[in-house]
């Protein structure tokens, strides 16, 4: 089945069995040698389901947890202090508690749910085989996936922001008022279903080349780490994507209480500009710009 997003983009399918490495290459549409190379090299010596499910989890650990864990070191070391949104730390108590569950969470409810849901990726139209999509077609679905991410992720986390299921589910993940990167992740098992289906709602309905997959995962973990990661650096996307929710941002919804916080957005803030949920967060920067201290910064 054609991706949606590649309609028009008609992609042949090569048997690696049945053609030498450089012509592969050659038929390739990425234009960088050595991802071509580790293309093929993949494809060769695994199958889909190993690609797509094993290979898909090995990535996410890898990227979240070494994108995230230095975060714990610079807390503890009191490395950039000075961009660290709040003064309050978390002890290591907390931060081993936190990657002991991570851990059981990923591999009793993140793996199964990457082998499940294989079967409607595949038939929706994924694939992994040559040639590669085009620099055009994967930016296409990478801007599309988080336009849609965004709309159901704010709905969804609103919902969780009601009494009973916060109570009873989203609590969870405000266990850490003074986030850290990865917190991002620290949720209830109920949670981690509800709200991974935003992520996962785009991929599954083009059915992009498993590269694509890979990166729009890439690109989340990253996004999701950053907003969890307690600093404010000058070179934070924020700084100049107006748009662009990052840390300051989110970190204001786990410094209030559930009722108070708003800034349910995941990546980028229009959703809470065009429904209103940033007013308190807008005010607090004015205030903060005026010279007036935060007086929420240790809630």
């Amino acid at each position: 089945m054609a991706s949606i997003v590649e309609s028009g983009w008609r992609m042949e399918t090569v048997s690696i069995s049945e053609k030498p490495w450089d012509e592969l290459l050659l038929r390739s549409d990425s234009e960088n040698f050595v991802s071509s190379f580790f293309a093929v090299y993949l494809i060769t010596n695994f199958n889909d389901f190993q690609l797509a499910c094993l290979g898909s989890f090995f990535l996410h650990e890898s990227v979240f947890f070494l994108s995230g864990l230095p975060f714990i070191y610079l807390e503890r070391a009191g490395w950039l202090s000075k961009y660290k949104i709040q003064t309050k730390n978390n002890s290591p108590a907390a931060q081993e508690k936190c990657i002991t569950r991570l851990l059981l969470y990923h591999f009793c409810v993140n793996l199964p749910v990457m082998i499940a849901s294989y079967p409607v990726f595949k038939f929706m139209g994924m694939r992994s085989s040559l040639p590669l999509p085009s620099w055009k077609v994967v930016s296409t679905q990478i801007i599309f996936y988080f336009i849609l991410e965004d709309f159901v992720f704010y709905w969804g986390h609103r919902v969780l922001h009601t009494k009973w299921l916060y109570k009873h589910v989203h609590s969870v993940h405000h266990e850490y008022a003074t986030p850290f990167g990865l917190t991002s992740e620290y949720a209830h098992p109920a949670e981690i279903l509800f709200l991974g289906f935003a992520t996962i709602i785009g991929p599954a309905i083009t059915g992009p080349h498993l590269i694509t997959l890979w990166l729009w995962m890439v690109l989340r973990v990253l996004e999701t780490v950053e907003a969890h990661c307690g600093y404010h650096f000058p070179w934070s996307l924020s700084n100049f994507l107006p748009l662009y929710g990052g840390a300051d941002f989110h970190d204001y919804h786990h410094r209030l209480l559930y009722t108070k916080s708003g800034n349910y957005s995941s990546t980028f803030v229009y959703m809470d500009r065009i429904f209103g949920t940033d007013t308190g967060y807008r005010k607090l920067k004015e205030l903060k710009r005026a010279g007036v201290e935060d007086d929420c910064k240790e809630m």
